[in-house]
């Protein structure tokens, strides 16, 4: 006798197209046709100025086999990931922390508004005196330069997800049985702001990644100080090597967070 095999759905984008082992070909070829757009333009602006003020694309690609080739490349990102990584932990910790503390608390958020209000405007720039002073010239004073950065865009992501989380939902929470304001956090209004909780932290990491080269201004080995000292011998093409670095680090950090964060979000 026979059977009827139901064969599943194949999986599509949200405008029918196939996807090709998880990427959107149409969106992968425009991407690729944009990229060969910017290095013709690029190559194009190159023929009209000298090397030292706008290098080809040849040209920085020959500087970037000879940095890789020297090592100088891995020695500069295992610098500047030794400062970028505390950093990024710790004021993203503490940024969504005191976030999520201050938008449930109202008791907590006036008390610290003033405070909060004085010090947001502060560039991380601003404080590195204070880094120096309190840590040194080291892996620990561009840690804290960094970790300011982080600290607010999380500060804030936080405590806007918070402060959006329905009233209704509490009350359905109270009325399950959940009081304790620790129970109603940890149950109801984290995973209710894990959104913007999340979208803050990536946002976070690729600040985190721009004060890279802002916290090594004052001395502290990595690929900051690499550009800075190329930009002083006017060796443009090594500095859009390592900037090119610092993007590609970017990318793959991104990526990877945002693998972790719809695995997170999947219920949305």
């Amino acid at each position: 006798m026979a059977t009827d095999v139901q064969q599943e759905p194949t999986p599509t984008t949200n405008d029918g197209r196939l996807p090709v082992a998880g990427i959107d070909r149409r969106r992968a070829g425009l991407g690729t046709v944009g990229l060969a757009g910017f290095l013709g333009l690029w190559w194009l602006a190159a023929l009209f100025q000298p090397a030292y003020v706008l290098p080809s694309p040849a040209v920085v690609a020959e500087a970037a086999v000879a940095e890789f080739a020297s090592g100088e490349v891995f020695v500069a990102l295992g610098q500047s990931i030794q400062h970028w990584v505390p950093g990024t932990i710790i004021g993203t910790t503490l940024g969504v922390a005191a976030g999520v503390a201050l938008g449930w608390s109202t008791l907590l958020d006036d008390i610290s508004s003033p405070v909060v209000r004085t010090l947001r405007p502060v560039p991380p720039l601003a404080l590195i005196g204070f880094a120096i002073a309190w840590f040194g010239i080291n892996h620990a004073g561009a840690a804290f330069i960094i970790a300011i950065g982080a600290f607010w865009i999380n500060f804030y992501a936080s405590y806007g997800g918070v402060e959006g989380v329905s009233d209704d939902l509490l009350d359905v929470a109270r009325s399950l049985g959940v009081d304790s304001d620790l129970a109603l956090i940890k149950t109801v209004v984290i995973p209710a702001a894990s959104p913007e909780i999340m979208t803050g932290i990536r946002t976070g990491i690729g600040r985190c990644w721009m004060l890279v080269v802002a916290a090594e201004i004052f001395g502290v080995p990595g690929i900051g100080r690499r550009i800075l000292r190329a930009s002083n011998n006017l060796q443009v093409d090594v500095v859009i090597t390592y900037i090119l670095v610092l993007s590609v680090m970017f990318l793959l950090v991104d990526m990877a967070y945002r693998a972790v964060q719809k695995r997170v979000l999947v219920w949305r």
